[in-house]
Formats: structure tokens, sequence, C-alpha cells
């Protein structure tokens, strides 16, 4: 039984669990930070050394807690506060225990780096309620004002089966999904670098919507118009419709798009716990040494200046004035903050990989959660027997609404509205208690006989992330015709392929990955970013665990020609 609306192919004789591995650099992350030898050592002769890590989200956490623990110091940037879009907040009066995702929310298990890092630091996780996954009570499809209430697929109509199907035909015949999904399973190399390249050189001008379009399974208007609204995962995708169908193939074929995870107690925690965390191995630092400990217990301000400096050395200017000159540094940031917020020198990359950087294409995205005094949706209602409320997908202006509890009689959150790009810039210029007015009246034209505002105990909670000055957008989406930029920015951290004056400044965060918008990417390239400094300081790898760097030419992504 799919647990999604519609899902991509279920393969029930698969067993090896699915991973992010590729499609575009098949490199096993969870192998590399599971093995006993480590992931890299550098010579005593650098044991110490200051190396900047600008920007103190997930990427530049991790990057900075694997520089310690070589015996290299990092000195954190942050403009805000630790956990960039890993940021859970707490309701104004409300128990403290009662939070909201801003950002990250929802972790697929392929995500294997990130959850390294979970259970490192002692996090726990469990199921989060996306439409019809078996953590949804129940599900209510609301699209041009009529509503279906449903525990599984099997409760709706025929016609959002005929999607479900239409959109795994889809995926068949124009993408390869089982045997790039069964190659990718098995961790088969060669396999999934043949497919992979065929498709990246035939769809990367391609939209998400002109892929639908060009199949036969989605002739109808109709269909395309209901998987835009309803979705797939974790709901209705219309807003990816402009971008590259190789991103959306990238989320279905590691299968990102099902079976999340929350992080319980809220996601933040992870990047806070590794700030905090006291490594029982590490080089040159005693024993009991934090990143906390080695900054006093708080990140450096914002940078407000990056330059170049003789002896090819990365200097950083912050918010207070300070003037930092190091070896080498790791930006983390979105990008578009080198062009916009950071002052910085023309040197400080090759003139393609500023390009790379202008041309990359940010998705916007709002939420809105509220504090209530139970779970109420549970309540049955006497007259049809049916949940009071349900995990709502719809085409009014809430689009997604999400019901998230403790316990029977503990209170809860409902997140009454998660939407992207179009549909969150119609929420950009209303206050939260404006935006939750609007959002209360499409909830109660579904749900006519729920008084949802009598159990509110708080006030509202919001984010733009468009709107927010430190990230200027949620997450990376790329557009037809964007797989060059990526590629540059995803290789950037084999620095042996650049000019020699523009080295030493790495990029890493989630937006450099392939899989932008995932928590898995900003791991992934924070890794790759320690490899390229431990690189630099002359260190190196166990023969027996390669590095990303190692292995590069053996797995590097397709290229594809430039004239």
């Amino acid at each position: 039984m799919t647990s999604t609306v519609p899902n991509a192919v279920q393969h029930t004789d698969a067993t090896e669990p699915i991973t992010m591995f590729g499609p575009d650099f098949p490199y096993a992350y969870d192998d590399f930070l599971a093995h006993p030898a480590g992931i890299g050592q550098i010579p005593a002769t650098g044991h110490g050394t200051e190396v900047a890590v600008i920007g103190g989200g997930l990427s530049g956490i991790v990057a900075a807690y694997e520089l310690m623990k070589m015996g290299l110091r990092p000195v954190v940037y942050e403009a805000d506060e630790i956990g960039g879009r890993l940021r859970t907040v707490g309701f104004d009066g409300c128990d403290p225990e009662l939070t909201a995702e801003m950002g990250a929310m929802r972790f697929p298990p392929s995500s294997t780096a990130l959850q390294h890092y979970i259970e490192l630091v002692g996090l726990e996780t469990r199921p989060f309620p996306n439409p019809l996954s078996a953590a949804t009570p129940s599900t209510v499809v609301d699209l041009k004002g009529e509503s279906h209430y449903a525990r599984t697929i099997d409760d709706l109509p025929q016609v959002y089966r005929d999607v479900m199907d239409a959109w795994n035909r889809c995926l068949e015949e124009g993408a390869d999904f089982s045997d790039m999904n069964r190659a990718m399973r098995e961790r088969d190399v060669p396999r999934i670098r043949e497919i992979w390249a065929k498709l990246v050189q035939k769809l990367d001008n391609q939209t998400f919507y002109g892929f639908l379009c060009d199949s036969d399974a989605f002739k109808s208007f109709r269909h395309r118009e209901i998987f835009g609204q309803v979705g797939f995962g974790t709901g209705g995708w219309d807003t990816d419709f402009p971008n590259s169908i190789l991103e959306i193939l990238r989320v279905v074929y590691t299968e990102a798009d099902d079976h999340h995870r929350g992080i319980v107690g809220g996601s933040q925690q992870l990047p806070l716990r590794l700030w905090d965390r006291e490594p029982q191995k590490i080089v040159h630092w005693p024993l009991g040494t934090s990143l906390s400990s080695l900054h006093d217990g708080a990140p450096r301000p914002a940078v407000t200046r990056l330059n170049r400096t003789a002896g090819n050395r990365i200097t950083v200017t912050d918010a207070d004035g300070d003037i930092r000159t190091y070896p080498a540094a790791i930006f983390t940031g979105q990008s578009w903050l080198l062009l916009s917020k950071i002052d910085c020198d023309d040197a400080l990359f090759p003139i393609d990989h500023w390009t790379a950087m202008e041309r990359t294409h940010y998705m916007e995205s709002s939420k809105l959660f509220v504090p209530v005094d139970r779970p109420f949706w549970l309540d049955e209602d006497e007259a049809t027997g049916r949940d009071t409320m349900s995990m709502t997908l719809t085409d009014r202006m809430t689009r997604g609404t999400y019901l998230l509890d403790d316990g029977p009689d503990r209170p809860a959150v409902i997140c009454l509205s998660y939407t992207w790009c179009d549909d969150s810039l119609k929420w950009l210029p209303l206050s939260p208690n404006e935006r939750m007015d609007v959002m209360l009246k499409s909830l109660g034209e579904i749900y006519p006989d729920v008084d949802i505002r009598k159990h509110i105990i708080g006030n509202p909670v919001t984010v733009s992330w468009e709107n927010e000055p430190w990230f200027m957008g949620a997450f990376k989406a790329n557009l037809p015709g964007h797989y060059r930029y990526q590629r540059r920015l995803f290789t950037h951290f084999m620095q042996d392929r650049l000019p020699a004056d523009r080295r030493g400044l790495f990029l890493a965060g989630d937006d450099i990955s392939w899989t932008a918008g995932w928590a898995e990417g900003a791991v992934q390239t924070a890794l790759n970013a320690v490899w390229g400094v431990m690189t630099q300081f002359g260190g190196a790898t166990d023969a027996t665990n390669p590095g990303p760097g190692d292995v590069f030419d053996d797995i590097a992504p397709v290229e594809l020609p430039e004239d």
C-alpha cells in the first residue's frame, strides 16, 4: 500500500535501504563517516591553525566540528543564531516544550550522513505526519470546493489513483526509474553513471511541467492539475513545475519525498548539540574541548567583507570591525550573500563560479504555526464518525496544513499553512495575525463546523524565508539549463582544478549540493570542504577510507559541453 498521493514506484523485492547515493556523485558519505580510521588527518605542523567557517547552520557546524577533531581551530562566524534553517522556535507564554519548525522539519531515511550526526548527539526521531502516511490519522484533499476524507489512497476517488499511476508510468518511461532506483540501492556506480549521463544530456533543458506534458501518461490537463495540487510525498508540487526535471528526479530516485521523520524536540538541537559536544577522539586539543569552548561560548558576528591578501590568504572583516586573516576559509551561507550582503573581492572566485552563484535560483517559502490546547482534531465527529479535522491539502490559500501533537492530553501545534514560491509571496505583505485570519477563513470553508480559533492558546509564529536578510530564500532549485552552474559550485572543493590564486576559500551548504533543500546536502558538502581544507594543509585520508576528493575522478559529475 503506498503511503503518499501519488508516490514513486514501490519495490517490494528491494533488500537494501535507499540512500542519497548519487546520481550526480555516487559517493558513500555514510560509510566514510562510519569508518574506524576516521575521515583524515593533517600534519602536526598545522595543528592549532585557525580556519574561518562562515555560517553557523548545519553545514558550518559539521565542518567546524570535523576540522576541530583534526586539530585545526575553526573560527565560526554567524550573523543570527546557530542552526541556520534548522530553526526551532517556541511560543511566548506557552510550555517551552511546545515548538515550531520554521525551517527543516522532516527528514527522509535516505539522509544517511545526516543520520550519523543525529545518532552521534543522541537525538530521537519519529514519523512525520505527511499526507496519507502511516503516522497521519487522516487526510483531507480539498480541490475546487470538493473535499475527500481518506486514511489511505484507496479511500480517495479513482481519479487520484489514476494520477498516481500516471506519475509512476511517466517516471518509468521518461526516466528509467526502476532501473536507477535499483542501482542506487545496490550502489552500482557504473550503472548509476550510465543511466544518469544519458538523462542529464537529454533532460537538462526540460522543465518539470514539460516532462509531464511529454508523457502520454499525462495527456489529461485535469490529471496534471491534480498532480500539481496534490503532488506526491510531501504535498502539491506545482510550485516546482518551472524547475528543472533533474531536480525532481534527484528527489524521487532517492525516495527523499517519502517516509519522513521529525526530530523529537526540534531540529535545531542537532547543530546546537554539535556546538557543545566534546568528542572523545580528537587530535591536538585536550579532552573536554568543544566548539563552544574554543569560542568562549559564542561564535563571531556576521561577516561584512571578504578579500584576498598577500600569500593568497583570506581576510575576514566582521560586524564588530574585527579583521582576521586565515590560510583557509569555508563559506556555508547561501551564495547570494556573496553578491549582496558581504563586500567581496572579485578575486575570491573564478569568473565562472561568480556566474554560477549569480544564476542560482532560490525558492520562496512561508510557514505559520499556532499553539492549541490539545489535539482536538482527533475528536470523533458524531455525525460522520470521522476525525474532526485532518491533515489538509487544498488549492485554497493554505495549501498544506499539518497537525502535530505529543499525546492526547498535551498542548499541540498546527502548521496552518506551508507554501512555496508564488503561494509564499501571497503572504509576504501580511502580518502574522493577518496571515492567521486568512488561513482560518480558508480552513473554515473546509471545516465549517470546527472552531479552530477557540483552541488557540498563543500568538502565531511565522516566517517567509525570502524576507530573511541572511537567507533571501528558502533553498536552491535549478532551472532548466542550470546543470553546468551547479556542477561548478559542487566541484569547487577540488581546488587543484582552480588557478593557484583562486584557492583557499571553499564553498559548502545545501545550495552547493545536488540535493538543495535537504539537510543531507548540507552535510555532504561540509564533508567535501573539510576534505579540501585537509588536503590544503598537506593532510590525507587513510588508504582504507578514501574521501570524496580521493575518488573524484572515478565518479565525477557528468560534464556537459560549454559550446
